[in-house]
């Protein structure tokens, strides 16, 4: 089983300064030989509030022959509580209804792949308890089958218990929970996207991979991590073990987010700029 992980394409109709990067990656997933694509998040640039950067992005990833999973990132459907696009019931009725669910389980063979949605995580509500639930009974019924969890945000940066790093990983009473249900039930690859950095290690038997974005680099804006800023995709194989690949995919163009910031996430310029002021 070959799965190529694709994150991070920020596609817009209206804020259109990555969608060029799609033909090239399209291009390279038809003639990988995948038998199936999962994109880990931020498919659009604004989803969380624009009906139409999601049906746009999806029209783009129906022109992919191969079958193709989605989970959400916070620019689809909003992030923590107290941020300006906090989750909440519209934002995902909006996924829900454009793309499919926000969470889901696929099985392949001695296989159970399950997509998360992360930006669920954080917010100690009813939301937040359902899917916890939901994976719990995903993890005990898998039968013997190996598991590969996919989500948009990672399970930590620097450290495994690290502590509340805000916008970058899993909250840590969510991450211990976590924790606990991949050390359970034989877990053996968590891959995510968010950072915009490629990178793999470990957390105990587990293989953790940050999938490259499709669509830009950041530059000096944020804070400094491990991993290589370059884009492009992940080819994950599956058999008895799993063997991940971070690919660079020539042709796409490496936008770095500091020069057009202004343009496409002024709110974000706006807090680098206090940043800088402070």
């Amino acid at each position: 089983m070959k799965i190529v992980q694709i994150t991070d394409t920020h596609f817009s109709p209206t804020k259109p300064h990555f969608n060029g990067n799609w033909q090239p990656l399209a291009a390279w997933i038809e003639q990988s030989g995948a038998d199936l694509v999962i994109h880990t998040g931020d498919l659009s640039v604004d989803g969380a509030d624009r009906d139409d950067d999601i049906a746009f992005c999806m029209d783009l990833m129906r022109e992919i022959s191969k079958p193709m999973l989605l989970v959400p990132g916070n620019h689809d459907v909003g992030h923590l509580p107290g941020s300006l696009q906090p989750v909440n019931a519209g934002r995902l009725e909006r996924w829900r209804r454009l793309v499919g669910p926000d969470y889901w389980m696929e099985d392949a063979g001695t296989w159970r792949f399950i997509g998360l949605d992360s930006l669920l995580m954080g917010f100690d509500d009813a939301e937040e308890e359902a899917q916890f639930e939901w994976l719990r009974t995903a993890l005990e019924s898998r039968g013997g089958r190996r598991v590969a969890l996919f989500a948009h945000k990672p399970l930590f940066i620097d450290e495994p218990g690290e502590g509340d790093t805000g916008y970058w990983s899993v909250r840590p009473a969510q991450r211990q929970r976590l924790y606990e249900l991949i050390g359970a039930h034989d877990v053996a690859l968590f891959a995510s996207g968010h950072l915009h950095r490629a990178w793999q290690g470990k957390y105990e038997n587990t293989s953790l991979v940050w999938g490259p974005s499709a669509a830009f680099v950041v530059g000096d804006m944020e804070r400094d991590m491990r991993g290589e800023r370059l884009l492009g995709a992940v080819v994950h194989q599956f058999a008895d073990t799993i063997a991940s690949e971070i690919v660079a995919i020539p042709g796409m163009t490496a936008h770095v987010l500091d020069d057009v910031v202004e343009e496409v996430y002024p709110h974000e310029a706006h807090k680098v700029r206090k940043k800088v002021a402070s």
